[in-house]
């Protein structure tokens, strides 16, 4: 039987914390999840790896937006997967495109050298490429341990097409992980149409702030979120997820 494995991204000691009590097999860690998720500050990661036993790889991404960086920001990323190596990260969550969306292969290269015996993801990046076949064998090449996608549309089961044929070319290729909409149900309905065996989810519930006095309408960032609302992993979804995967695994 193949093995399986969940990946659950958390951008908070408690979100990490609730992934292992679930069942995850590994996080990926960020910081503001709500905008996809930036990289995380040492501090977080070092709070996670004390409290949580999980391997961690680390998402590196100095900003908000598309995945085009200038040499400022790709210095911020070099300096970034070293700082991690340093501190003990299992892998980094990686991934720069030229302005034609293809992979950005020299960058990539330095940032894999950089990682050294890390573990390499590719984020969703990929998403964004103009040829997915393309990028998929340049990831190979490069040696990517694992692709993260969704079949390039806004959900993964809308990008199962896409999937189904990345599937045929990972014996001898990177790990594909399918993200973006990732439920129990949707496990379900992967494992009974594809081979892809690694799932990403944030399993994310909105908590109520503890906060008793509160100022509305004075809104820190997004506007379309209340200040007083916490995204949390929720356990219960993730042993759920965990139990699909081991009724697949019997």
């Amino acid at each position: 039987m193949p093995r399986y494995t969940l990946e659950c991204c958390v951008d908070s000691v408690e979100s990490a914390l609730a992934a292992s009590e679930g069942g995850a097999d590994r996080l990926e860690l960020c910081a503001a999840l709500l905008i996809g998720g930036i990289s995380p500050g040492l501090a977080l990661f070092e709070q996670v790896r004390e409290h949580c036993s999980l391997p961690v790889r680390v998402l590196l991404r100095p900003r908000f937006g598309d995945f085009l960086y200038s040499d400022y920001e790709f210095q911020i990323l070099k300096k970034e997967v070293e700082q991690f190596r340093r501190a003990g990260a299992d892998g980094v969550v990686i991934g720069c495109l030229q302005p034609d969306g293809t992979l950005h292969i020299d960058q990539m290269r330095e940032l894999i050298e950089t990682a050294g015996d890390m573990k390499v993801t590719l984020h969703r990046a990929f998403d964004l490429c103009a040829d997915p076949l393309q990028a998929y064998e340049q990831a190979k090449i490069l040696g990517i341990d694992t692709i993260l996608t969704s079949g390039q549309e806004s959900s993964c089961e809308k990008g199962l097409p896409l999937l189904k044929k990345l599937c045929a070319l990972q014996a001898d290729g990177p790990q594909l992980m399918a993200g973006a909409g990732v439920t129990p149900a949707v496990i379900q309905q992967f494992l009974a149409e594809t081979d892809i065996t690694a799932y990403h989810l944030s399993a994310k519930k909105i908590l109520d702030s503890k906060m008793r006095y509160r100022r509305e309408n004075v809104p820190m960032g997004l506007a379309t979120m209340s200040e007083y609302s916490i995204l949390q992993t929720d356990k219960k979804i993730v042993a759920q997820a965990r139990q699909v995967l081991e009724a697949a695994s019997v």
